[in-house]
């Protein structure tokens, strides 16, 4: 199968709006929105209560511009398989909207537009963890790891952790453990996150080529990994109790949306196993709500007196 130049679908001029809108799309917005949800929280945790708001403002600008720099490069590498799966097939590079040029300019001028902001509002380590996700999103991800192995989710999802990183060096000008046991909650819940979305649109996946594990291993397969993740996450969570320490508030969430979360990836277990119809966009919804308690603990926890 050919899967080199996407053939545009537009060829009508594109207004203003739409050519903004297109140019919004392309930063990935709901992956953005989900990895800035875990940088708020972590400069509260890491200031012990409010941090200054200028500098959180400036963190969100600056991560923001960081990841929607990512996206972009994403899009515009992948555009070739893009047009051939149901879940891409609309991105903008696919319809015709942006040119591969306008999305690959847009894409280094967020890149630097972001590195430069941290490394003026915030500090120099921040900016350079900022380059560090922009690189391996997509260097180690999407142009090495992708297309080449079925552990391209595990190793690729580091990027994903770095937004955790980026907010505790923005307040504290360093890296202690507690960010590292946050990034690690973050690397491990990416897999159980990601497969089950691998598991429904499998198909897609396979016919581009990407050796997602649910194209190579098959369902029983994808649902034991993603139990094992899952487990690995809560437990990396509670880590962080005895060291922040946390309070009752991030103890109880972690604990209790962890065990749904630990539920969840069982039943789907369960359904794949026995042939049924495992619904895993039910598990893929519900650690998005998982890790957004557990952040939204993370970021209260502080504020309380127990």
């Amino acid at each position: 199968m050919d899967v080199t130049t996407p053939t545009p679908i537009a060829a009508q001029p594109i207004g203003f709006r739409r050519k903004a809108a297109a140019y919004f799309s392309l930063t990935k917005p709901r992956v953005m929105e989900l990895l800035l949800v875990t940088t708020v929280p972590v400069m509260i945790l890491a200031a012990g209560g409010i941090p200054n708001l200028w500098l959180v403002a400036a963190t969100v600008i600056g991560g923001a511009m960081s990841a929607g720099s990512a996206g972009a490069f994403n899009c515009y590498i992948d555009r070739d398989i893009d047009r051939h799966m149901k879940r891409t097939e609309n991105r903008p590079l696919v319809t015709g909207e942006l040119s591969p040029r306008e999305a690959l300019v847009f894409s280094w001028t967020l890149a630097v537009l972001s590195t430069v902001w941290l490394a003026l509002t915030t500090n120099l380590l921040a900016a350079g963890l900022s380059v560090a996700a922009i690189f391996f999103y997509v260097c180690v991800y999407t142009l090495w790891l992708k297309r080449r192995t079925e552990q391209n989710i595990i190793w690729g999802g580091i990027a994903g952790c770095f937004p955790v990183l980026i907010g505790w060096s923005s307040v504290t000008g360093s890296l202690s453990a507690e960010a590292w046991i946050l990034f690690a909650v973050v690397f491990l819940w990416t897999p159980p996150h990601y497969w089950p979305l691998s598991m429904k649109y499998r198909s897609d996946y396979k016919e581009v080529g990407v050796p997602m594990l649910a194209v190579v291993r098959g369902r029983a397969v994808v649902g034991l990994q993603t139990i094992l993740y899952a487990w690995a996450t809560v437990v990396c969570s509670l880590l962080l109790i005895p060291l922040a320490p946390m309070g009752i508030t991030y103890s109880a969430i972690a604990i209790v949306a962890g065990g749904w979360f630990i539920y969840e990836t069982h039943r789907l277990y369960n359904l794949a196993i026995r042939d049924e119809d495992a619904s895993p966009m039910r598990v893929f919804h519900g650690s998005i709500t998982y890790l957004s308690l557990l952040f939204l603990a993370v970021g209260i926890d502080p504020l309380l007196p127990f």
